[in-house]
């Protein structure tokens, strides 16, 4: 791999700059790639945006910037994507700094603002030594997500069509599905979700083998439309929202999982309402996997309390009323004589102290 290091001023960087959305941004007489593919959406707030200005204005060095240099003789920016896009903004009148915009600038200060010289290293190498180059720098502190990398590990056709369903502000993903995803769209917490639930496994091997399956696809049209189906799913089955709840839960994995099952949506919105009011459910986030799945653990069901299983235990004076066997409090567990499945509350009515060999017995029926 080979670095060079060259100076280039704004006049020249911002030549024909072109904001295409979609289609990209490019400047230097429209010879650099702005947003590559394994670039993140613009996420500089106005504070460190205005930085980048002042540190301009006041003729002080800016960081340096990194852009690899392409087989064509073109240029992609590997480091200052955020610092080029705040330059070429602010000279193209998209933002005022101190309540100027730049043509609200004397021609003197102008001049002083666009002959300001940027440092520029240009590395020359493959594909894989620009993607390492990159990981390695460090970029305002804002580090990369890891779908933003797995972007330019697999970067292509599909790539490009799924960054337009879920990686952009107000994207179609973000518009139906911001009540039950997490995550922001352009850091690609949408794009990397919906990836895990369609590969129906979350982890790192999972979404890179479905990107890999997938990278020279021409679009992305399978994963929008499941997620769809998804989203459309939850909406059917769960029609009262409540946002605090649904918000984050592995929506994807359930649909793959019950999509096919026989639901009553008017049963499930009953015994969801139940559940709430239950003062012994102890996670209410876990009541929507539960409903479903039936597994108590997503519920975190109220244990005894220590002083209440102390008092049980000194009522049965140690003794299990199972086995018949007398025991230390520590070799006993709180048990619910009616199980809580049944309609048995946490109370000290409903308690007893089993041995800890005829509770996992029982726990096991």
């Amino acid at each position: 791999m080979k670095i060079e290091m060259t100076t280039i001023t704004i006049r020249q960087l911002v030549e024909n700059y072109q904001d295409n959305a979609e289609n990209g941004v490019r400047a230097f007489g429209g010879k650099l790639d702005v947003r590559p593919p394994y670039q993140r959406e613009f996420v500089y707030k106005d504070k460190q945006r205005d930085a980048v200005i002042n540190t301009i204005n006041k003729g002080f060095p800016l960081n340096v910037m990194y852009w690899a240099v392409r087989d064509d003789g073109t240029f992609e920016i590997v480091d200052g994507q955020q610092r080029t896009l705040s330059i070429c903004q602010y000279v193209n009148g998209d933002f005022a700094y101190e309540m100027r915009y730049f043509h609200n600038l004397q021609p003197d200060e102008q001049e002083k603002f666009l002959n300001y010289e940027l440092t520029v290293y240009q590395c020359t190498g493959s594909p894989s030594d620009k993607l390492d180059w990159f990981q390695t720098i460090n970029i305002a502190g804002e580090k990369l997500t890891d779908q933003e990398l797995r972007n330019a590990v697999y970067a292509g056709s599909w790539v490009t069509d799924a960054k337009r369903h879920f990686s952009k502000n107000g994207c179609v993903a973000y518009q139906i599905g911001k009540d039950y995803l997490n995550g922001s769209p352009i850091r690609q917490d949408f794009l990397e979700t919906a990836i895990a639930w369609h590969a129906n496994q979350s982890s790192d091997t999972a979404i890179r083998q479905y990107m890999a399956i997938h990278q020279h696809d021409k679009n992305a049209d399978d994963l929008w439309l499941y997620f769809k189906n998804v989203i459309e799913w939850v909406n059917l089955k769960f029609p009262v929202k409540r946002a605090k709840l649904m918000k984050g839960q592995d929506w994807g994995f359930l649909y793959n999982r019950f999509q096919a099952a026989n639901l009553d949506k008017d049963a499930l919105e009953s015994e969801i309402a139940k559940l709430i009011a239950d003062d012994d459910v102890g996670n209410q986030r876990g009541i929507y996997p539960y409903v479903l799945t039936r597994d108590e653990k997503f519920l975190n069901i109220r244990a005894f309390s220590d002083s209440l299983k102390q008092k049980v235990f000194e009522k049965q004076k140690g003794i299990c009323p199972n086995c018949k066997q007398k025991f230390e409090l520590a070799e006993m567990e709180g048990d619910h004589i009616t199980p809580w499945s049944e309609g048995g509350k946490t109370v000290e009515e409903n308690c007893q102290m089993l041995c800890k060999p005829c509770n996992r017995r029982k726990s096991n029926k």
